[in-house]
């Protein structure tokens, strides 16, 4: 009860002295806004062909940079077909095909009959159906274009129709939720390697382009692709990636980040690609990469992708096929419907693609069309490619192997190179690009809890941005300064209860010690955002982190440089000595003070309660803990260093409890 009263008016006195609650959505939205707008600047600065050209030239690169490159697309393919289903018209082949070695994309080839010569293809990329190619919305898209004399292939995505990752022969199904599950599950661990799941997706449909150029049916000259949702975002993807494309059509993804951003949404991982927006990248790119070949933007009016966005992108990139003398090669098709590849806009695709990669007119009626069963689309037996083939490799697979190649390289130097370069890249990331500001605390409050005095504190952590701490001593405390323990463990001052014993020991030492809320937690935690709880995976911490990402910056860094900004602010406490400054971690927060350890020597002992997980387990296990684990990365972290290199680099000022 003491602990919930102290609660309480510290909440109150916090919201009193300022908007703590809103303040790392505003500073994280602040900073994007800053960057959008410097991006469409750039964009501005663009008058010519030339300097179009040298901008997209960069903008695939930095794209691919940011992705950790792409896997390489010179192993056979292997494609073998399986089965083939004759229909009205036309036949559709099952395809297998390894995109990388031991990767098996299973795809359907719809194959109008009576074809005269090589023609027209449409590559179509699924959204987040569980079904993949075999959704009954999906095919209808793909029956429509063969109808109109286009050839398509239809693939299966990472995670989704019969490629499951997770799933498990024995139980005869998947452990994951559905392909957001598995895309986050799989994908989250390639943020710490550097090698985003995103790259994956990239690949198998640059893969499958390379299979529609082998096929003798299919003039190379005359590929377009399409997608819905999910299948949107890795067109738009192709349209940066892939110069060999002659149309695309993008549906029900494309609108702007800057619109995106206040939709309050989050995304599963391969929709996170770190430092796009930092590099002042925006959906108006995918566009303008394309000019001045054909491109319509597909969009639902009531998306939860904001049609107001789509409609400003357009508008903005529409110059660029003006340059180019061809403004008709770029058109918004809209449908009034929620988030779906709609009837009508499979209908209005098929006429796009077909003007542009046959030279003629369609006019089909998709909602006349019949589906298929999905068994009957199957390319393997039992539907998944993990019954088929032993040697299947997932993106687990892959992402081990890029764990392995970033050890290796580490084997190439001494361990004190290896620190040298750490320590480097996360002052990066930890703390350049945070502007400087004075510690400034505020005195909020001060309670009585029992044998202890608990003091309230706000400062300034960076411009716009206040962390939290409770200073707490012994009421039989000796008068004047005494040494510091900052401790930092997982929900801050709100889990005080849960320290009570350790606190009442430190202090009877002579000890003070400093409860610390870094950014958005305990008392300073943010508002709700979305309809998911501050915590949960989603919501709006989840939510926030993925809009640092975007910044080349993460919640773990943040927190880092909090830890550090505290100690300033403890130097500016007369009674406070930081001669013998202790920092007690525990929990998922451990790794925000070791990384402030390895960069801030006035930290004089770390003393860690408790195990602490290395990151590679993250990596390694396939089914690893992911409760709040995205708090824990920071993007690429583990092609330097992982917590048992931090635990050995800080040896001398580390100890455990």
């Amino acid at each position: 009860m003491f602990a919930d009263s102290l609660i309480q008016e510290t909440k109150r006195a916090c919201l009193a002295t300022f908007d703590v609650a809103s303040q790392l959505q505003r500073v994280v939205y602040d900073r994007s806004l800053a960057a959008f707008a410097a991006g469409d600047t750039r964009r501005d600065q663009i008058v010519n062909p030339a300097q179009l050209e040298a901008y997209r030239t960069r903008l695939r690169q930095d794209l691919i940079d940011a992705l950790g490159d792409l896997p390489d697309c010179d192993a056979p393919l292997h494609a073998r077909v399986t089965g083939q289903i004759q229909e009205n018209g036309y036949r559709i082949e099952k395809i297998i095909f390894e995109s990388r070695p031991h990767v098996y994309v299973t795809a359907n080839l719809y194959l109008p009959d009576r074809l005269d010569g090589p023609t027209g293809a449409v590559l179509f990329l699924c959204g987040h159906s569980q079904a993949g190619k075999q959704y009954e919305t999906y095919q209808v898209v793909c029956r429509s274009l063969v109808s109109a004399g286009l050839i398509v292939l239809a693939q299966d995505p990472v995670g989704q129709g019969e490629r499951f990752g997770y799933f498990e022969p024995s139980a005869g199904t998947s452990v994951m939720a559905g392909p957001t599950a598995e895309h986050d599950h799989a994908g989250t661990p390639c943020l710490l390697t550097g090698a985003p799941i995103t790259r994956y997706f990239i690949h198998d449909a640059m893969r499958s382009i390379d299979y529609l150029c082998q096929r003798p049916e299919v003039d190379p000259e005359r590929i377009g692709v399409t997608g819905s949702s999910g299948g949107g975002t890795q067109t738009c993807l192709m349209m940066i990636c892939d110069p060999r494309l002659a149309a695309a059509a993008p549906t029900n993804f494309l609108t702007s980040r800057r619109d995106y951003l206040f939709a309050g949404g989050a995304q599963d991982a391969e929709q996170i690609w770190p430092c796009y927006t930092a590099l002042g990248y925006d959906h108006e790119d995918f566009l303008l990469a394309m000019a001045p070949r054909p491109v319509q933007v597909n969009a639902v009016t009531s998306d939860f992708f904001p049609i107001e966005g789509t409609r400003r992108s357009v508008q903005r990139a529409a110059r660029f096929w003006e340059m180019y003398g061809k403004p008709g090669n770029l058109t918004l098709c809209e449908d009034d419907s929620t988030h779906k590849f709609t009837p009508e806009l499979a209908r209005q695709t098929t006429v796009f693609m077909a003007r542009h990669l046959l030279g003629r007119e369609a006019d089909p009626d998709p909602k006349a069309i019949s589906c298929l069963e999905p068994d009957r689309l199957w390319c393997t037996p039992g539907g998944q490619v993990k019954q088929v083939f032993p040697d299947a490799r997932f993106v687990y697979e892959e992402n081990l192997a890029v764990n392995q190649a970033n050890m290796d390289r580490w084997k190439r130097v001494t361990d004190e190179q290896r620190r040298t370069q750490t320590r480097v890249w996360l002052e990066e990331r930890v703390l350049v690009g945070r502007p400087a500001c004075a510690p400034n605390a505020r005195l909020l409050t001060t309670e009585s809890l029992k044998d202890l005095t608990v003091q309230s504190y706000l400062w300034w952590s960076q411009p716009g941005l206040m962390n939290h701490a409770y200073r707490i001593r012994s009421v039989a405390a000796s008068p004047g300064p005494s040494p510091a323990i900052l401790a930092l463990w997982d929900d801050g001052t709100l889990a005080l209860p849960a320290h009570l014993d350790w606190i009442r020991s430190a202090c009877a030492q002579g000890s003070q010690v400093f409860v610390l809320d870094p950014s958005g937690v305990g008392h300073v935690a943010p508002c709700p955002i979305n309809d998911r709880g501050i915590q949960e995976h989603y919501g709006t911490l989840f939510k926030l982190n993925d809009d640092l990402l975007w910044l080349g910056d993460s919640l773990a860094a943040l927190r880092a440089f909090d830890v550090i900004r505290a100690i300033d602010m403890l130097a500016t406490l007369p009674d406070c000595r930081l001669d013998a400054l202790q920092l007690f971690v525990s929990g998922r927060s451990n790794i925000y003070g070791k990384v402030a350890a390895l960069l801030d020597a006035r930290i004089r002992l770390v003393v860690q309660v408790g195990a602490a997980s290395p990151l590679a387990d993250i990596v390694t296990k396939r089914y690893y803990d992911d409760e709040r684990v995205r708090s824990r990365i920071i993007p690429g972290m583990l092609r330097f260093a992982d917590l048992p290199d931090l635990d050995r680099w800080l040896a001398d000022r580390l100890a455990f409890s």
